[in-house]
C-alpha cells in the first residue's frame, strides 16, 4: 500500500513540484548549483511528502490542486512538508521571485 501511495504522491505532487521549481529556476537563469540543490532537496523530501500525504490526505489533495492551478508557490508546499529544504529554497528565492 505504501508503494502505491508513494507512486501517487510522486506522480501528482512531487514530480510537478520539482518540474515547476526547476522550470522557474531555469527561466531565471539560476546557477546550476542552486538548481541542483533545490532539485536534490525536493527529491530527498519525497518520503516526507508521502508521510504528510498519508497522515493528512486533505493537505495532499489541496496542495496538489493548488500547485497545479498556480494558487500556491511550489516552494511553499515543499517547505511545509520538508522544512529542512529551507536553506536550498532561500538560496533560490531571488531567482524564484525574479519572474513574480
Amino acid at each position: 500500500m505504501w508503494d502505491f501511495i508513494s507512486l501517487l504522491v510522486s506522480i501528482f505532487l512531487t514530480g510537478p513540484l520539482q518540474d515547476e521549481l526547476s522550470g522557474k529556476l531555469a527561466a531565471a537563469r539560476a546557477p546550476q548549483a542552486i538548481v541542483a540543490q533545490v532539485t536534490d532537496c525536493a527529491r530527498d523530501a519525497a518520503p516526507a511528502l508521502v508521510e504528510r500525504a498519508v497522515s493528512d490526505p486533505w493537505w495532499a489533495a489541496t496542495s496538489t490542486l493548488s500547485v497545479w492551478a498556480g494558487y500556491s508557490r511550489p516552494e511553499a508546499i515543499l517547505l511545509d512538508a520538508a522544512p529542512a529544504c529551507r536553506t536550498a529554497v532561500e538560496a533560490a528565492r531571488p531567482f524564484l521571485n525574479a519572474g513574480s
